[in-house]
């Protein structure tokens, strides 16, 4: 399953970010030689109008190759006007560019289609930022943010949503954090160090410990169980255990499993009043049970056609921030490369995801979709975007560059991918917990 829907995620991505170059190249009529999926060795292919189209063994990418596009081999340029070097400036940015553009094009679409699909999403998730809990000895209460606060800014950035807060701090797991805080009418600053969870070993993500200000809600209760026997009635939101705040509807589970035949007090909301029930969860098994069903306060989100396609464009171009954000933040050692991931990340994601649906599988390839577009205009020689820049620059300095030049652009690229690719399989190998035994250095 995780080899099957990593191939077909990538596949799919590739394909569409080649197929873009490959329309793009015979829309100015240039002359395609190949067109790859995979890298060698080449195990399908076939010739059609002059152009051989193939699969390699290995899904890790692919390449058009267009005649003309180089000094030397096959594709050497001979000044035919169906070559790449022949011609424009403009059109030849057309060609590189349309790869990405096409990446871009298949994030929005996809991210379309689940959006129309509908989900449950947390009351929340696109509620302002108001702190209604701060977990103990959390980098918060170190910070002294307190509940009530509305968290205006990390970094200097503005945060209108909780989703924009939990992304925002998550980008920047152990770096020191200024939090712009709206308290009582006046603005206050505080410096915090989001951490990463305990439990949390595949992605580093920071945290800072603050809540909304929303509880679990219990719709049902089975007779003759321990919650009923107590007085829990159908429709009671829970507030607090044993004094503790409780948020999620994990926290209320883990606290009633962890107390077997031990009495905990909760603390609960029942049209409009605030009761105090005492209750002894059963032991079923290791962990205590009292029989009751938990959910998280939530609404349902149905749009349209129409609204789909905003709130796509809204989604991307906000993710889209982030992705810059993360890139930048890598330049000026404020994102850990931890927060990376590689091929193998990718394969388990797309398995997990597989294993969830169609649609978890779509989401996740509209999101690799849109960091793939990006990531491939960035200057770096190599990519689409080094190639647009090598044009901008022999634009600037009004010459072509010699071949000499050409070259060693191009290996530095090279030289700076492989340094990123070591780094990001690097990063995948450590979330696995059996290779860990082969870095004694962890």
């Amino acid at each position: 399953m995780t080899l099957l829907s990593f191939a077909f995620v990538l596949g799919v991505l590739v394909f569409v970010h080649e197929l873009g170059h490959f329309l793009a190249a015979k829309y100015v009529g240039i002359r395609v030689l190949k067109f790859q999926l995979g890298f060698n060795p080449t195990i399908a292919k076939f010739t059609y109008r002059g152009t051989e189209y193939s699969i390699g063994a290995l899904p890790l990418g692919g390449y058009v190759k267009m005649a003309g596009e180089s000094q030397e081999g096959e594709e050497a340029h001979t000044g035919r006007p169906d070559e790449f070097l022949s011609k424009t400036k403009w059109q030849r940015f057309f060609v590189l560019i349309m790869g990405p553009v096409m990446n871009l094009l298949l994030a929005f679409a996809l991210t379309a289609v689940v959006l129309y699909q509908g989900a449950d999403v947390p009351v929340y998730i696109d509620q302002p930022p108001i702190v209604g809990a701060v977990l103990a000895n959390s980098p918060a209460a170190a910070a002294d943010i307190r509940p009530g606060d509305r968290i205006m800014t990390v970094a200097d950035r503005r945060v209108d949503t909780w989703e924009q807060l939990f992304l925002a701090v998550g980008l920047r797991p152990n770096r020191e954090t200024t939090v712009g805080l709206l308290r009582n009418g006046l603005d206050i600053t505080r410096t915090v160090t989001p951490t990463t969870p305990s439990n949390q070993s595949r992605f580093e993500s920071g945290d800072i410990g603050v809540l909304p200000n929303v509880h679990p809600r219990i719709p049902s209760v089975v007779p003759n169980e321990p919650a009923a026997k107590a007085g829990v009635k159908a429709g009671d939101v829970v507030l607090a255990v044993d004094g503790e705040p409780i948020v999620f509807s994990s926290q209320l589970r883990d606290a009633i499993a962890k107390k077997p035949e031990q009495p905990i007090r909760l603390s609960i909301l029942r049209d409009g009043a605030t009761h105090t029930i005492t209750v002894t969860p059963e032991r079923h098994g290791d962990i205590g049970w009292l029989g009751v069903q938990i959910l998280d306060e939530s609404k349902s989100i149905k749009p349209g056609v129409a609204e789909a396609i905003t709130m796509s464009f809204r989604k991307n171009v906000e993710f889209s921030g982030l992705i810059g954000q993360t890139l930048w933040g890598l330049v000026t050692r404020e994102t850990s490369p931890k927060q990376l991931m590689g091929p193998v990340a990718i394969a388990q994601l797309s398995g997990e995801s597989a294993a969830l649906g169609w649609i978890a599988l779509v989401s996740l390839m509209a999101t690799l979709s849109l960091n793939l577009g990006l990531v491939n205009l960035l200057p770096i020689p190599v990519l689409d975007g080094g190639h647009i820049f090598i044009m901008a620059l022999e634009g600037n300095a009004r010459r072509n560059f010699s071949r000499a030049v050409k070259e060693r652009l191009l290996m530095a690229g090279f030289v700076v991918l492989m340094m990123l690719m070591v780094t990001v399989i690097y990063n995948d190998l450590t979330r696995i917990s059996w290779f860990n035994r082969f870095m004694p250095w962890r």
